[in-house]
């Protein structure tokens, strides 16, 4: 879900799940297989049996998602729904444009509503939605959070309390061409080397490096992987560092001091990199692991000639932008606790894995990454490096106006109209003091 503005006003909630545009409809890898049948079976039948004579309840559950991903979640709740037959669950689709999907929430959410129960929510929402009232503390659950990536906990904690559960976890790296760079570059400037070097050697390349850099979310993202290249930090309360600067400079200079990245990705989203990297047009690409099903399909030319780090660190520490999505509860909901069992479903490792498989959603729970999982979908393997050091945005109730000011920040860097060193100066004072405000 990226580059949606609420009102035409703000570009907000990427998670990771590749563009609306790209990722609905997609077909996942293993998709409809015996396993996904087999994995559910199975954890439907180590779900503790329900009493026959309970009251049947309903709770409504909004997500979003077409195609496989909404697919998978029908047959999540037919499993549920079996293993628990007192508790029904009632499916509301969401809008799939992630400003409008927060705009109906919003909406149920003011009116006191008491659904929908259970929420699909973007990891930059809980903690707004925390600071308002609107969702659920979990801490009479207890939840078990030592069974996540520890990054995407953090996006469901506020103010000492955990709102959510993490659902699914995504991640920002870099693609790169096998046949064009045999050995993956371990620092930005050898980055730098590889790419020229690989449009020498191949002349029908146009992008050395392809790369978000439109005036939306993606953009941000994609700065956080520059930042673990130099050892910066998206710090609102501390983002004008040398380190910051020099990773800003550095992708400006990709454009325009070593020329291996085009002037036309200061307007380009995911499907802009996708294509220039699908296409055999770029030799490195900065996007999300939904690439990878396209780029190995039968038929691709880039089959066996695509490899997926994170974006290369000098200092040896490299990051990669998080996204994904958590599950929270209406604060509202006449039904806490059946809420929190169907959340502890979702959250089964068998059911993790059985949505990666159907619909390509990489599991939150690392017990879920298991070795017939990796024969269904090869790619996780070098997925969960990545994933492993995932950073998340800041976590702010605030976040989505920080997140105007850093887009206004880095698109009049990377379209050259000032130099990295005074956009940070100007705009740090701004997003610290949202920062304090917000967090107060």
């Amino acid at each position: 879900m990226y580059g949606n503005s609420r009102s035409g006003t703000r570009s907000i909630g990427p998670n990771g799940r590749a563009s609306v545009r790209l990722r609905r409809g997609l077909v996942a890898v293993g998709a409809a297989t015996a396993m996904v049948a087999g994995l559910l079976a199975g954890a439907a039948s180590s779900a503790p049996a329900s009493a026959s004579n309970k009251a049947v309840v309903t709770i409504v559950y909004a997500t979003q998602g077409l195609g496989a991903e909404e697919s998978a979640t029908n047959t999540a709740i037919a499993g549920f729904e079996k293993a628990n037959p007192e508790i029904r669950v009632k499916y509301f689709l969401l809008s799939s444009n992630t400003s409008d999907a927060l705009q109906q929430l919003t909406d149920d959410f003011i009116s006191g509503s008491s659904t929908p129960d259970v929420i699909e929510s973007d990891i930059i929402y809980p903690a707004e939605f925390a600071k308002a009232g609107w969702i659920l503390p979990l801490t009479k659950f207890h939840p078990n959070m030592n069974q996540f990536f520890p990054s995407i906990v953090a996006t469901v904690a506020y103010k000492g309390q955990y709102y959510g559960m993490p659902w699914f976890i995504n991640a920002q790296g870099l693609f790169y061409r096998t046949d064009l760079v045999p050995t993956p570059p371990t620092t930005p400037q050898q980055l730098v080397a590889d790419a020229q070097a690989a449009m020498k050697k191949d002349p029908s390349l146009k992008e050395g490096l392809a790369f978000e850099g439109a005036k939306y979310e993606g953009v941000i993202c994609d700065y956080q992987d520059f930042l673990g290249g130099f050892g910066g930090s998206l710090n609102v309360a501390n983002l004008d560092t040398p380190a910051n600067v020099e990773a800003l400079q550095f992708m400006q200079n990709t454009i325009y001091k070593y020329k291996i990245a085009p002037a036309a990705v200061t307007g380009w989203e995911e499907t802009n990199v996708q294509e220039a990297f699908d296409s055999g047009q770029a030799a490195f690409a900065i996007n999300w692991p939904y690439m990878f099903p396209l780029v190995e399909a039968k038929g691709s030319p880039l089959a066996g000639k695509v490899a997926w780090i994170p974006f290369p660190s000098k200092t040896g520490h490299p990051a990669a932008s998080l996204g994904g999505d958590d599950l929270v509860i209406n604060k509202a909901s006449q039904y806490q606790a059946e809420d929190w069992k169907f959340i502890q479903y979702l959250e089964n490792p068998q059911v993790q894995a059985a949505r990666q498989v159907a619909a390509g959603d990489a599991p939150a729970v690392r017990a879920a990454y298991t070795a017939s999982l990796y024969k269904e979908v090869p790619y996780l393997k070098e997925a969960e490096k990545v994933f492993a050091v995932t950073t998340p945005r800041p976590i702010s109730p605030v976040y989505p106006e920080i997140s105007l000011d850093l887009q206004t920040m880095l698109s009049s860097v990377l379209s050259n109209q000032t130099t990295a060193q005074k956009a940070l100066a100007q705009t740090a004072p701004l997003v610290k003091k949202l920062y304090i405000a917000g967090n107060s």
